[in-house]
């Protein structure tokens, strides 16, 4: 544990890219393999199973120290983060136990503690802390919490496995897919030679994903050298037809077995050895454009989806490449000859599986009119794919693009804060807003994103100098600043307050120029989501 906890140490004070994957490339190289396997789970992403509850802390905490809990509260309350407040209120460890390692705290200690009661749980957490330095109290609190964030990417991890084993990130990335276990064999066996079966079995080839277009489209060159279609809102999917079987895998590498059978079920017809990418819609036999995001969500968290739910929310995969056919790798072929085969394939298939139509015009301008009808297809825009593009590994810029509407706006009022994560969990970086109905301000968005360093930390002084109430982590403020907010989509919703949804809510920039009179109403977001 200490030579990760001196890894995580590197990665928080960095914000190198360069230097965080070199420091996790020489991690790699020196870490016993059973306890790098560990690592290169958790600071890939892997879920973390919470083995104590946030209550359970404050409780040890508070034995152990004495501390009355209203001390425990305001100190969080400052920090942001549990597991960074209690190591930093508990005192200096003087216990010299041995260098517990990495994996043997994943695989035995954390998992014990579950199975303790609460009052067991307790004291084990005080003995563990006793024995620790404030760095591994801090990362063993993270670690039993499944909270652990670092700031590094699952593509710099894969690099920084690719440098270490001298190996192409392509290749890496691939083996890291699918339910990649973490142990020491399998750690061992990512810097193996490529074999000539490296694509077989069930698991599945790593996405390829479009860069923002930000440039005029004009600057792409000639248009009959791209290909145009539509960018659909639904669940990344890749669906792969071998051994006897059909198999649906999300973008987060999640196997999604029974969770759309009539996309399983249809699937059975293909042709063995192949795999196609496509997108997930819920979409009625009888519309010619699929339905909105929210319905799709009825169907995500289901397991095993009722009859009636089947019935409701029926579902296609719109298709768009094909990555491997006959049991080849299709991937370094170009777009224009996978495009061709997959169209082929798909002939006949519909309507469960649909290949997804091109959108053809001769000119940008006249592509561009044609994207302006976007919304009233329920689509998101355009993708634009260079004809000659290989499918690449992760997001890779210069032949996919995503050339999406603009989106909606909306002015609101900061109507609440709260502490972030990771680097951020000592700042107020999470914030509600919302707009008029009548006289009164209800929420209608949350985001974190889109302030620079110098505005967060204005905003966060000013939050905690103009608190009104406080809700655990959560602070209300006197409503003074509107905010210019950007969304995706927006759909009526009987969950929420205020009636609607927005989708993917992101923070344009403060409207200093505005007072919270000027915010927007909700009946203009109504309008927009009967629209």
């Amino acid at each position: 544990m200490r030579r990760f906890a001196e890894l995580f140490e590197a990665l928080d004070r960095t914000a190198s890219t360069a230097a965080k994957r070199d420091a996790m490339a020489s991690y790699f190289a020196e870490a016993r393999p059973e306890d790098a396997a560990w690592a290169v789970y958790v600071l890939g992403g892997g879920k973390l199973k919470r083995t104590a509850t946030a209550t359970e802390l404050r409780l040890a905490l508070a034995a152990e120290t004495g501390y009355a809990d209203w001390l425990i509260d305001e100190s969080y309350q400052h920090v942001g983060d549990l597991a960074e407040t209690v190591a930093l209120m508990l005192p200096a460890s003087e216990a010299a136990e041995g260098d517990t390692p990495l994996h043997v705290w994943m695989e035995a200690r954390l998992p014990s503690l579950s199975r303790l009661e609460t009052s067991e749980r307790v004291e084990m957490l005080r003995e563990w802390w006793r024995s620790l330095p404030r760095e591994q109290v801090f990362l063993v609190n993270k670690l039993l919490t499944g909270s652990l964030r670092v700031g590094v990417s699952h593509r710099l991890v894969v690099q920084a496995l690719a440098q270490w084993a001298a190996l192409p990130s392509d290749l890496m990335a691939h083996r890291l897919s699918g339910t990649w276990k973490p142990s020491a064999t399998a750690f061992l066996a990512l810097a193996e030679p490529e074999r000539a079966d490296e694509h077989a079995g069930e698991r599945p080839y790593p996405f390829f994903l479009a860069s923002p277009l930000e440039q005029e489209v004009t600057a792409l060159g000639a248009v009959n050298e791209w290909l145009a279609e539509w960018k659909w809102d639904g669940i990344r999917a890749q669906l792969m037809r071998r051994a006897g079987g059909a198999v649906l895998w999300s973008r987060g590498e999640e196997r999604l077995d029974g969770r759309f059978p009539e996309i399983e079920l249809a699937a059975i017809d293909l042709p063995e050895g192949c795999v196609v990418d496509g997108e997930i819609l819920a979409w009625m036999l009888d519309e010619d454009h699929p339905l909105p995001f929210a319905a799709l969500q009825k169907r995500i968290g289901k397991l095993k989806p009722g009859a009636k739910l089947l019935a409701d929310t029926p579902v296609r995969l719109m298709t768009y490449d094909l990555l491997e056919w006959e049991g080849q790798d299709l991937r370094e072929r170009p777009l224009v000859e996978r495009r061709a085969r997959l169209a082929a394939l798909i002939e006949g298939r519909g309507p469960t599986l649909m290949l997804s139509p091109s959108v053809e015009t001769t000119t940008w301008d006249a592509l561009a009119a044609v994207r302006g009808e976007s919304r009233e297809r329920r689509t998101e825009g355009l993708m634009l794919k260079k004809l000659d593009s290989p499918y690449r590994v992760g997001r890779k810029r210069g032949d996919w693009w995503k050339w999406k509407v603009d989106p909606y706006t909306v002015d609101a009022v900061l109507l609440y804060a709260q502490p972030g994560h990771g680097r951020r969990s000592g700042l107020f970086t999470d914030y509600t807003f919302g707009v008029w109905d009548g006289e009164a301000l209800v929420p209608v968005a949350k985001a974190y994103s889109g302030l620079d360093d110098s505005e967060i930390g204005r905003l966060d002084r000013w939050i905690r100098a103009h608190t009104i109430e406080r809700f655990g982590p959560v602070r209300s403020v006197e409503p003074t600043h509107v905010f210019e907010l950007a969304f995706e989509a927006i759909q009526a919703s009987g969950r929420h307050k205020a009636g609607v949804a927005v989708r993917f809510p992101r923070i344009i920039r403060w409207r200093t120029d505005l007072s919270i009179r000027d915010a927007d109403k909700l009946d203009d977001l109504r309008r927009l989501a009967s629209g």
